[in-house]
This record gives C-alpha cells, sequence and structure tokens, in this order.
C-alpha cells in the first residue's frame, strides 16, 4: 500500500558561527535568513505542484525526459536493487525506475502537496505498490543508515539550504556499493547558447509560470537558483568532500543540465 507519512525528528545538529541566527543564504538573487529558506522553497513548490510536470514539459521542451532517461540508464534498474529518491516528490524517477524492473523505492520530498500529487499519479497508473511516500527533509533523511542500494536526485539539490549536508546524507543512507546519482542544471552555459539561455530563463520561463501554473514568480526563483548553483567542477569536488568515491560529472544538451555520478565504497 502506498503511504504518505509523516517525517521522523530531526537529529540534534551542533550549532557553530554558521548556523547562528545573523547567518543569510540564497533564496534566487536574494540573501535570507539561513532559518527561513526551507519555508519559502516549500511555499515555491506549493504553489506551482499541481502543474510542475506540465511545466516541466514546457520549460525543457520534453527533453528533461531523456535526461532521467539517461540517469536510468546509468543507474541500470535491478529487481532487489533498493532505492532512494531525494526531492522527487511527483514521482517521475521512481515510477521510470520501476517500469525498468526496480525493486523498492522510497521517495523523501519536504513538500506535501509535491508528494500527494506524485502518490496520485501513481495510484491513476495503477502502481499501489512499490513506492513509499516520505515526508522528510534533504538534510537530515528519516531513514537508517545503509539501507539502499541507490540514491538519486533530480533538480532538487539546489533548493535545500546545505547542499553539503544533503550530500553527507546521501551517503550516510547508501549501503556499502551504493551508486549516488544527481540531475542539476548547469549555472552557465558557454557559446552561442548562453545569451539565448539567459533570456529563456529569465523572460520566457517566468512568463510560462504565469500562464500555465499562475505563478511567474516561483519560476523566476527556479531560475535564479540555477545560477546559484555550484559549476560542475565544484560540484563534483563537493561530492567527493562528502566522503563518495569515483565522483565525476557529464554535461548534457550543451551543458544546459549535468548529471553527477559517484559511489559509496
Amino acid at each position: 500500500m502506498i503511504s504518505l507519512m509523516s517525517p521522523s525528528p530531526r537529529p540534534h545538529r551542533p550549532t557553530n558561527s554558521a548556523d547562528d541566527g545573523d547567518a543569510t543564504v540564497d533564496f534566487g538573487f536574494r540573501r535570507v535568513p539561513e532559518a527561513e529558506k526551507a519555508s519559502l522553497v516549500r511555499g515555491v513548490f506549493e504553489s506551482v505542484a499541481p502543474r510542475y510536470d506540465m511545466m516541466n514539459d514546457l520549460m525543457s521542451l520534453g527533453v528533461h525526459r531523456l535526461w532521467k532517461a539517461e540517469l536510468i540508464d546509468r543507474l541500470v534498474p535491478r529487481p532487489n536493487m533498493r532505492l532512494v529518491d531525494v526531492g522527487g516528490g511527483t514521482g517521475d524517477i521512481a515510477m521510470r525506475f520501476c517500469e525498468r524492473g526496480g525493486g523498492p523505492v522510497t521517495v523523501i520530498d519536504i513538500n506535501t502537496e509535491m508528494l500527494t500529487v506524485g502518490r496520485d499519479r501513481a495510484i491513476d497508473s495503477g502502481r499501489l505498490t512499490g513506492i513509499d511516500w516520505l515526508c522528510g527533509d534533504a538534510e537530515a533523511l528519516p531513514v537508517r543508515d545503509s539501507s539502499f542500494d541507490a540514491c538519486t536526485a533530480a533538480f532538487s539539490l539546489r533548493n535545500v539550504t546545505h547542499p553539503d549536508r544533503a550530500l553527507a546524507e546521501a551517503r550516510r543512507v547508501l549501503a556499502p556499493g551504493g551508486r549516488f546519482l544527481c540531475l542539476e542544471f548547469s549555472p552557465a552555459v558557454s557559446g552561442w547558447l548562453a545569451g539565448l539561455y539567459d533570456a529563456y530563463s529569465f523572460r520566457i520561463l517566468p512568463a510560462l509560470g504565469r500562464i500555465v501554473a499562475g505563478d511567474a514568480d516561483s519560476y523566476r526563483y527556479l531560475a535564479e537558483s540555477i545560477r546559484r548553483f555550484p559549476e560542475p567542477d565544484r560540484f563534483t569536488a563537493m561530492i567527493a568532500a562528502a566522503g563518495f568515491d569515483r565522483a565525476s560529472h557529464r554535461r548534457l544538451s550543451g551543458g544546459i543540465a549535468v548529471l553527477y555520478s559517484a559511489w559509496r565504497l
């Protein structure tokens, strides 16, 4: 039975100067108090959840499907493979994984509206078993150590307050030999695509958001959050610094998206 669970209490984290009340972090191009970012991001996705998948198709002209297919191809699902998909509320990766013969999936997302969309989508497609829907924070995943064979995150880590903590959590929940795969947009595109990429991100994308989802500001934030995300070389180094082995990345579609790969050995 598909279940929509509540998050477990967050583990205690020691405080330090980076965690005090004066600390600020990026929320798009704005700086906001560190403690407020998670609720602001939650508000963005509450607003766009009902039209999120449709907007993904419109935003990428359907190319996001090819990027996600590449992720699944690299993952090579098997019936005994246990997957945790972080920030995968609408179930896109989870259902692709199941369709390719993967084992049980746990989808974890901080936003219950996104999880409800995913759960309903799975039920409508006839998938009543094999996926658990769990509300939780990427920086404090409410699952046991070493409990999964693979961890995926598709276009979600740029929205967390501390990506380094989310990476450490991804490693914690992987069993030895487990695979980590992450899809993210690149903050910069070179060559002839650069001007087109900027015009699309900051003019067309908010307009699409207003017309289709009734929310231009949320899609303006999403475009800004891409520009604030680390460059591929730097994020690959962050993955390695979190304790992963064989961290690497591959640019897709002229560098618009990047597929990151690593292992817990």
